[in-house]
């Protein structure tokens, strides 16, 4: 890889931070586990002009379906607890009688389940709830929450779904989504700088020390009358104590890139120590006429942000936050991207122009490598 190709790609970040896309990132490429450029950018939040470092930790916002919530499922899968055609009712006995019968694992993952995208719960859970915890009223509204399409006929892309599924790890394990992927994924691949960051009981402060991390900040929120650093940006996800299966989950570039490669071996039929190599093909099998994977994203049809050279094979996920992986089985290619581009405010949305063209340009440069 020449120097003129890595200014390339500098001079694209640098670029985009004048432009006021996002006041600091990290970029990581690799060819499968070798990494093949790693770099920050900016600051992690401009009251202090704090520089972004490599170790950096962002919240990952909608990164935790897929990495989280999707692999736990794929684990249940794998050990004969359930199966994409498991009747959300036979996984879940509460949800008996809340109309929703007809939907399955796989519909909560490919986002066909007739749930609507988004509802703001949070707004009835200012506040714990004496004896009931916030986060199980949370998750009983989503339960009592009517269809608004029949289960299956169409994708409507729903965080509530994937409220549902963590719900249904947990009754199933027995154990809270966030000690499941560490017990099950995070620990027994060494990947120590993917966590969730819950709330103390006193909903005052995450459970971990912050002087431990160096947190990317997110936005002002005027709900929470704060900037908000090491806290789940998310306000469902808040109201619920920090942990659920939409959003949660903090990391790195690394920790973001170690799993990735898991699942690609697992998508190239290599062993992994933690991912079933077949339940994370019939994930991405598009053989059912589904164009979304389960638990996935894939490049769309008209404007993907994967940019134009990733393969149809490859996948995915965005975040909120402005945070993205893509991988691209036909050749190896791994990018993570992660940016704070909600700081200090969610109404800047020029990443949806960025993403593509970064994508783009490292896509040309690495078929450039490949070549030569």
């Amino acid at each position: 890889m020449n120097l003129r190709a890595f200014q390339s790609i500098d001079g694209a970040m640098a670029n985009a931070m004048a432009d006021g896309v996002f006041p600091g990132a990290v970029l990581l490429w690799a060819h499968r586990n070798h990494i093949i450029y790693h770099k920050a950018f900016g600051v992690t939040d401009i009251r202090f002009g704090e520089p972004v470092a490599l170790d950096t930790v962002f919240d990952l916002a909608s990164l935790t379906k897929p990495l989280a919530t999707a692999l736990a499922v794929a684990d249940l899968i794998s050990s004969g607890r359930l199966s994409l055609k498991t009747y959300l009712k036979d996984a879940l006995p509460v949800a008996c009688g809340t109309g929703k019968a007809k939907i399955t694992i796989d519909m909560l993952l490919r986002h066909r389940s007739g749930l609507p995208a988004h509802r703001p719960y949070f707004k009835s859970l200012s506040l714990p709830v004496p004896g009931m915890a916030a986060g199980k009223r949370l998750r009983q509204m989503v339960l009592a929450e009517p269809l608004e399409y029949e289960p299956g006929s169409k994708e409507v892309y729903s965080d509530l779904g994937f409220i549902l599924l963590a719900w249904v790890v947990e009754y199933m394990s027995g154990v809270r989504l966030d000690a499941f992927v560490n017990d099950r994924i995070f620990a027994p691949l060494k990947i120590y700088d993917l966590f969730f960051n819950p709330l103390c009981a006193d909903w005052t402060r995450p459970v971990m020390n912050k002087a431990s991390f160096v947190f990317a900040a997110t936005s002002h929120c005027t709900w929470r009358g704060k900037m908000i650093v090491g806290e789940v940006e998310d306000e469902n996800a808040w109201a619920a104590g920090g942990v659920e299966g939409h959003a949660g989950l903090f990391g790195t570039a690394v920790g973001v890139h170690h799993l990735c490669c898991e699942v690609l071996q697992a998508l190239e039929n290599k062993e992994s120590k933690v991912i079933n190599a077949s339940v994370i093909r019939s994930f991405v099998d598009k053989n059912n006429g589904m164009m979304r994977p389960a638990g996935f994203d894939s490049p769309s049809e008209d404007t993907p942000s994967s940019g134009r050279f990733f393969s149809k094979r490859s996948i995915g996920h965005l975040g909120f936050t402005g945070t993205s992986f893509w991988i691209d089985p036909d050749n190896g290619l791994i990018t993570v991207l992660l940016t704070n581009r909600v700081h200090p405010s969610r109404e800047n949305i020029d990443i949806r122009k960025f993403r593509p063209r970064i994508h783009d340009l490292i896509a040309s440069i690495y078929q450039c490598n490949i070549q030569e």
